[in-house]
């Protein structure tokens, strides 16, 4: 109603809804269709609005037990007035609801009056949304509840009338109850971050609210305090509960140097910070920006409830219409007796549980995966996890530690170490290439200074030049080497170093090689049982690598991954990435660098591990593990299969409640407040079963007690 209602406006764009979250996104022109005329149209709608970054209104006790108290008087005056009926007519409780519920003759006026007012209170919320709806000719679940109603009074079943209005205002208190609980598991997020920070100036300390303070302020934590913002540890040393943003089960040792992030919980020591980052920019503000924003992208099944059952209700009016005037204009029916029936249809016809069976679903499975340390971005990312046949990984920080250390270092044609350690360092103190950061590390070691240079260029997928002392001076891989000149008298130690696993660059001015550099990445400890239970999974897998091909098949060896593919640029792995979903399927990429990020983009879903990814790659993934940890990976995946399920329960449980009324009415058995029962009980059903994701089991050890932000498988 509110997509119909917005949607056709001059200015507007488009209009998405986040279901459980109460959040409406409106793509418009605001000096055209801005916050007050989006607040008037949907106040005609009898509904209320206000700009989600409006200063928060103070509740109201009618805003806070408004809802309860009308259900409470719905459901007093249909009891007081239900006893009344029985009081006045006499006889056996079961003898009088049989005999004199029904029809208004023979009912005391006190009776009437009481069934009245319980038909207004439990209808109070929902009439004004009904009248709209019915007006704009797109009659929602309100208008079918809200005629038929209507209709049983017209038939003068006003006991029936009454439970009816009664039970359909209890379902809508129990369902906003229901989303009101997965809001607040959310929300939660928001409430972590402390308000103020000590800020220290000299030797006084300052409390300032986190959103004034500065990139590079000096701010102090104390002993069981939350740390206020991001930032590197100058001073002090303790354990800090990263649960909240990693997922990690055991509190991480911090001292000089280390990071931290806003809202995890410092230990038994004070911590002296530098800041890096401003309080909208921390680690845990991204991660709330983006679970916010996860309703964008909304899961294929959702967009089709959605679509259904916009067409589905209209259609379903035109039914029960026919099933209300055919019989008795053609075959000569009972007016009353097609009429109840048509009101029957109208009433278990309501989508209301089938449309809300996904969005809960998988508000609760993106929220519970965040406190274990993975965020997903949206419903349809989640949905195609749940659909996965392969798993790509990349070798380098994914299968492999992503810290190398420099094995040796060969000079070449009577170059000194010292010598070729500036060039290299020079231009890899300029790159992003895990590689990079051990040299830089070795060089460091020796107390090497860079050399200058100029006209510095990455070369991506293959190395990188520069201009130093008036030649192009380059560094890359042995491939990248070999466009730039001659190897053949190298062929032999280049063969030794990568039967040692050893991954080797090679660097060189012109066409004169200067050294072989030798580097080691060792395999992650957890890598061999992470792929073995991806493979238990019943998922293919495949190593992607620009690495030489010995190293790669020697790592795949050690995981168990047989399908090993080296040497590959980035436009390379995407289209690995593509044969492997025209072969098995959905097919995730999972990697960190910018290297990366075209086959992150490539696949079915791309997954950007841990805190050393790059944020071109964080940028491109569909799903980040928020720690280095590929134990994540299998908890994902049979995550996202039990969501999946989860939703075809629902969707079938909504569908076969429909389908047993419908056997009932067929058989006479069926009356209008079994029908809200019926459709009721779906619609909680669904709703709490979708809430059962919430409690999702830990990964590797206990799960974090609060939200973060965040067969025989063979290999292919």
């Amino acid at each position: 109603m509110l997509r119909d209602a917005l949607g056709d406006r001059d200015g507007v764009h488009g209009v998405s809804f986040h279901v459980v979250d109460a959040r409406m996104t409106v793509d418009a022109d605001t000096d055209v269709f801005g916050p007050e005329r989006i607040a008037e149209a949907v106040s005609r709608l009898g509904m209320r609005a206000e700009p989600w970054d409006a200063a928060p209104r103070a509740e109201s006790w009618w805003d806070a037990h408004g809802r309860h108290a009308l259900v409470a008087t719905s459901g007093l005056a249909l009891v007081g007035g239900l006893v009344l009926h029985i009081a006045v007519a006499g006889g056996s409780v079961l003898e009088t609801l049989l005999a004199h519920a029904h029809g208004a003759h023979g009912i005391d006026s006190s009776v009437l009056l009481l069934l009245l007012v319980g038909i207004v209170a439990g209808l109070f919320h929902a009439t004004p949304k009904a009248v709209a709806s019915l007006v704009r000719l797109r009659p929602d679940m309100n208008a079918l509840v809200l005629v038929s109603v209507v209709g049983a009074l017209f038939l003068s079943e006003w006991a029936e009338a009454a439970v009816l209005a009664f039970l359909y205002g209890l379902s809508g208190l129990l369902e906003n109850w229901s989303a009101r609980r997965a809001r607040n598991a959310i929300g939660s997020l928001l409430r972590i971050t402390p308000a103020t920070a000590a800020v220290v100036h000299g030797d006084h300390e300052h409390r300032t609210p986190v959103d004034r303070v500065a990139v590079g302020a000096h701010v102090r934590v104390r002993p069981g305090e939350r740390v206020p913002c991001d930032g590197v540890v100058t001073d002090g040393s303790s354990y800090v509960d990263q649960a909240l943003v990693t997922g990690e089960s055991i509190p991480a040792w911090k001292t000089a140097g280390d990071e931290v992030f806003a809202g995890t919980v410092n230990g038994h020591g004070v911590l002296e910070l530098r800041t890096t980052r401003t309080a909208s920019d921390t680690m845990l503000a991204r991660i709330t920006r983006m679970v916010g924003e996860s309703h964008h992208h909304r899961a294929p099944t959702e967009r089709f409830i959605d679509q259904f059952a916009r067409y589905y209700t209209p259609l379903m009016f035109a039914v029960a219409f026919a099933v209300g005037a055919a019989p008795p204009l053609l075959l000569g029916g009972d007016w009353q007796h097609w009429f109840y029936q048509a009101m029957l249809i109208l009433l278990i016809s309501c989508p209301c549980g089938l449309v809300i069976s996904t969005p809960v679903t998988i508000a609760a499975a993106i929220t519970s995966a965040t406190r274990h340390g993975v965020l997903i971005k949206g419903g349809s990312h989640l949905e195609e996890l749940g659909r996965l046949r392969a798993v790509a990984f990349d070798k380098t920080g994914i299968i492999t530690r992503g810290e190398p250390d420099v094995r040796e270092l060969r000079p070449a044609n009577g170059r000194s170490e010292d010598e070729v350690l500036s060039r290299l360092l020079a231009i890899e103190l300029r790159s992003e290439h895990p590689l990079s950061r051990a040299i830089i590390r070795h060089a460091r070691k020796r107390g090497v200074e860079p050399a200058e240079l100029t006209d510095f260029a990455a070369v991506e997928g293959r190395g990188a030049e520069a201009v130093i002392d008036g030649k192009r001076f380059w560094v890359g891989s042995t491939r990248f080497a070999r466009e730039q000149t001659a190897l053949e008298s190298f062929e032999p130690e280049l063969a030794q170093m990568q039967r040692a696993d050893e991954t080797v660059v090679v660097c060189g001015a012109g066409e004169d090689v200067w050294a072989l550099v030798a580097l080691a990445d060792p395999v992650r400890p957890e890598a061999p049982s992470s792929v073995e239970q991806i493979h238990r999974q019943d998922l293919r897998t495949a190593l992607l690598t620009g690495d030489n091909a010995a190293t790669a098949r020697s790592v795949g060896a050690r995981v168990h991954v047989a399908d090993v593919r080296a040497e590959l640029l980035p436009d390379g792995k995407a289209d690995a990435i593509r044969k492997l979903m025209k072969r098995h399927g959905p097919t995730a990429m999972v990697g960190d660098g910018i290297n990366d990020s075209q086959a992150l983009l490539a696949a079915s879903v791309g997954i950007a591990m841990g805190g050393n990814a790059t944020d071109v790659a964080a940028e491109s993934a569909d799903v980040v593990l928020m720690q280095d940890d590929l134990q994540k990976l299998p908890f994902l995946v049979s995550h996202a299969r039990r969501a999946r399920r989860v939703i075809i329960e629902n969707i079938t449980f909504a569908l076969g409640a429909k389908a047993l009324f419908l056997a009932f009415m067929a058989f006479g058995a069926a009356t209008l407040w079994m029908a809200v029962a019926a459709d009721m009980g779906a619609s909680l059903l669904v709703t709490f079963n979708g809430l059962r994701m919430l409690r999702s089991g830990a990964v590797g050890g206990r799960a974090s007690p609060e939200p973060a932000l965040a067969g025989a498988g063979q290999e292919a």
